[in-house]
């Protein structure tokens, strides 16, 4: 299915339409009130998640299928690398040469 350019601005539009309204009704119907603790913990989780599904889904789509490659295993080495505290910076050199390597082979 194709859409022509008329309907992907439609859509645009649309999605942008919805998304302020979605934004305006959070302060409109909460107002000043506090939320529950609970709530709290839940939004303070949502976003490293939806990261994590958009960074899941990077590494690991190809168009309409997933795959996994050199790309996947540097990434990877790099979430251990930070998850054992070692730098940024660190993490990235260390995926890249993995990633090159790899692709090398």
């Amino acid at each position: 299915m194709t859409l022509s350019p008329t309907q992907v601005w439609v859509l645009i539009l649309g999605c942008a339409a919805l998304t302020m309204l979605i934004k305006a009704l959070g302060p409109m119907l909460l107002g000043g009130r506090s939320l529950p603790a609970w709530f709290t913990r839940v939004v303070v989780l949502m976003a490293p998640t939806l990261l994590c599904a958009l960074v899941v889904t990077s590494v690991l789509a190809t168009g309409r299928t997933w795959s996994v490659g050199a790309h996947t295993v540097g990434v990877a080495v790099a979430g251990v690398l930070l998850w054992r505290r070692h730098s940024l910076v660190l993490a990235v050199v260390v995926a890249v040469a993995v990633t090159a390597g790899l692709r090398a082979l």
